[in-house]
């Protein structure tokens, strides 16, 4: 990433995505991206910049599928526009592999992945509409990178911000990233959870920020 996508993605490091998701909700964004879930609980959220990639039918002689990877740089978020595909996927071992290598902070795909085994093993966070072990090779292939993308009805453009942990994944658009820090406050304890109230007496629990439950909001 270069200077500038290092500097907004730090701005929402130690944040989750119900606390960004009731941000956007303030500013009247729509990002949350409905329907994608995470392939494990992950412990904590992760944040980049988006790397965005277009999937069409394939051609003709049919396309590729994953050269783009070379292009990503360490500490991107891939996001992945397959069109809701649910009939083959385009993530798979191999990809990966790459991500690893390449430190990609993470996958978010508009479509399925396989090779699930590989992923949790490797520790690579994965966000997805499901698993399928059908491959994309010959039937869908890489139409743009870069380029604004869908994921469901979220429009995802290269660059914006995503932030994904075990709720889901919330995108940020770029230029309204650095609204942020003047949004970043404490949830409020509830009235019914205070000191002296009954169920306080009886020892309600409050979730307080560790690096598996965090509670900071925006």
């Amino acid at each position: 990433m270069n200077q500038e996508d290092r500097e907004l993605a730090v701005l929402f490091e130690g944040l989750d995505t119900p606390g960004v998701s009731d941000a956007l909700d303030k500013l009247g964004i729509a990002g949350q991206c409905h329907g994608l879930a995470p392939l494990d609980n992950y412990r904590k959220a992760v944040v980049g910049t988006a790397f965005t990639v277009k999937y069409v039918p394939a051609a003709s002689p049919p396309g590729t599928v994953g050269d783009f990877i070379d292009e990503v740089e360490p500490g991107q978020f891939v996001v992945l526009d397959n069109d809701g595909r649910t009939d083959c996927t385009v993530w798979g071992d191999n990809m990966t592999e790459y991500a690893g290598a390449r430190k990609i902070a993470g996958t978010a795909i508009d479509g399925v992945c396989r090779d699930v085994a590989k992923a949790l093993g490797d520790g690579n966070p994965l966000f997805i509409r499901g698993r399928y072990m059908r491959m994309g090779k010959d039937r869908v292939q890489v139409e743009a990178v870069n380029v604004p993308v869908a994921i469901g009805t979220v429009r995802v453009c290269p660059g914006d911000i995503v932030v994904a942990d075990a709720n889901g994944v919330v995108i940020v658009p770029r230029a309204r990233a650095r609204e942020w820090p003047k949004r970043r406050a404490p949830r409020s304890r509830p009235a019914h959870l205070r000191s002296g109230s009954r169920c306080a007496s009886q020892a309600c629990a409050w979730p307080t920020a560790t690096s598996s439950s965090r509670t900071t909001t925006v």
